[in-house]
């Protein structure tokens, strides 16, 4: 332990970004990390606790008192060592995680948690400015071919681990560049793009294969969901080709609200669009009109897909942006003290900084078109009581709407694809596999695994970090009949 009473003598220090009314006149990323001498007193904060919760409470159990201690040092090269250790995409997650590590550190107790996150991201920021990442090829191959649809984390964490054990890797993505939800999804001002191709260069180097525009399977996916693929591979010729199978897709059927108005122009799922701003942003020409632009907009749903709809209709100089949430306003945070657990309290993103008026309780009644087109929509408040919510009377509003994005969620994985694969899915139609134990992440149907949103539903990139690594060890037992890899 490098600073005994740090945590009593520095005081938490936030990553510096660009004023929000600067940062809204483009795309690129406005946060930047630590220096040097900043991580390293933010590291200091670190109490190197008997039982450290952080760790626990890190979907990928990143060895977070080691790189602090290792960064309050300044040997950097050991701190990225440990960082890679337990999670290979950290650029990624030291950007778009909300840090449930942070939620359970010790300190938190009674005083502002670790920098976790921020020490994170000026970790794998040095080590990339440094040049200490680099490809890592097996030694030996092992002559197993294995298959993983979806390029999203789950999908490149499994790719990568499953390369570098010595198999033949291939990932297949049904959109015309690899990245899955890191790519159409994360808006450019939160994660910027080259973070992904230059990992897809250090993987192409170990041996990993990409095949993009390949969608797996004969029913095409509906409105709503994400689909440029320009070929179709049918899942027969995917199993007789390969040792083994990773389903490794996001839960990207959107939640709908069919009530009076939907099939109005204007009305259109958050997924439909974030990725053309993402298009546009990496200069593709032809993208679908669909702007923000002096616009009324009204983005349904309080989570960060929800966010990013408002951060990018910002970007678009929206007329106005209006954000509803169903639930009530979460408590204040000084109210909740649920330590070590992740509490359920009021957050407020970079988005919402840059302008956003914010309503909770509120449920859409009837989207009100004219000329085919949307034009307002009718909401009513709620009371919630007991968990239960009943719409109060005489509260009935309408509200100026030109562009209304459905931003409530996913409810789960593409079915057709675990349905032609034969795979049994569980009550929440997400891929059935257990994650601990003998044959952990294999499905029903022999040699085809999964991970990652297929599995387990909407989450976060960490827990798709996780169980792709987790899935990567299961399939190498499976076809070497022991592992090396860590789980």
């Amino acid at each position: 332990m490098g600073k005994v009473t740090g945590f009593l003598e520095y005081q938490r220090l936030q990553e510096a970004s660009e004023d929000k009314e600067l940062r809204k006149k483009h795309y690129r990323e406005f946060v930047l990390h630590l220096s040097d001498e900043e991580a390293k007193i933010q590291g200091a904060r670190c109490m190197d606790c008997g039982t450290p919760f952080c760790i626990s409470g890190c979907p990928v159990n990143n060895i977070i008192p080691d790189w602090n201690d290792f960064v309050w040092k300044q040997d950097w090269r050991r701190a990225i060592e440990t960082l890679h250790s337990t999670n290979n995409f950290p650029e990624f997650t030291g950007r778009v995680c909300p840090a449930p590590c942070e939620e359970a550190c010790v300190l938190r107790i009674n005083n502002d948690p670790v920098g976790i996150k921020s020490i994170e991201h000026a970790i794998i920021d040095k080590a990339w400015e440094s040049g200490w990442v680099k490809p890592q090829p097996p030694a030996h191959r092992s002559g197993k071919k294995v298959a993983i649809i979806g390029s999203g984390p789950a999908g490149l964490a499994c790719a990568q681990q499953l390369a570098r054990a010595g198999h033949e890797v291939t990932v297949l993505e049904k959109n015309d560049r690899i990245g899955g939800l890191l790519r159409y999804g994360i808006p450019d001002f939160k994660m910027e793009k080259g973070l992904i191709d230059r990992r897809l260069e250090q993987m192409q180097a170990e041996g990993v294969v990409f095949r993009k525009g390949v969608f797996v399977g004969k029913s095409r996916p509906g409105k709503g969901i994400t689909d440029w693929a320009a070929e179709t591979l049918a899942p027969e010729k995917i199993m007789a080709e390969f040792d083994a199978v990773v389903l490794c897709g996001g839960a990207e059927q959107p939640r709908d609200l069919p009530i009076p108005g939907r099939g109005l122009d204007g009305v259109h799922f958050a997924m439909e669009f974030l990725p053309l701003q993402n298009q546009r942003v990496a200069g593709d020409e032809g993208v679908r009109p669909l702007w923000a632009t002096d616009k009324h907009v009204v983005v349904i749903g309080g989570g960060d897909t929800g966010s990013d709809c408002v951060g990018t209709s910002n970007r678009h100089a929206a007329r106005s942006v209006t954000q509803f949430e169903l639930l009530p306003m979460p408590p204040d945070p000084e109210n909740n003290p649920v330590w070590p657990y992740w509490p359920t309290r009021l957050r407020t993103s970079s988005s919402h900084e840059e302008g956003v008026n914010r309503d909770w309780s509120v449920a859409t009644k009837e989207f009100i078109g004219e000329g085919g087109k949307v034009k307002a929509l009718k909401t009513v408040r709620l009371d919630w009581k007991d968990g239960k919510m009943s719409e109060i009377p005489g509260t009935e509003s309408v509200l100026p709407a030109d562009l209304v994005l459905l931003a409530m969620g996913f409810v789960s994985p593409l079915q057709t694809v675990l349905e032609e694969f034969g795979v049994e899915k569980d009550a929440r139609g997400n891929a059935k596999a257990s994650t601990d134990g003998e044959g952990c992440y294999a499905t029903s149907v022999p040699k085809v695994f999964a991970a990652g949103d297929m599995r387990r539903g909407q989450s976060l990139v960490v827990w798709a970090i996780r169980e792709g690594r987790q899935c990567a060890r299961a399939v190498d037992e499976f076809l070497m009949g022991f592992s090396e890899l860590p789980r």
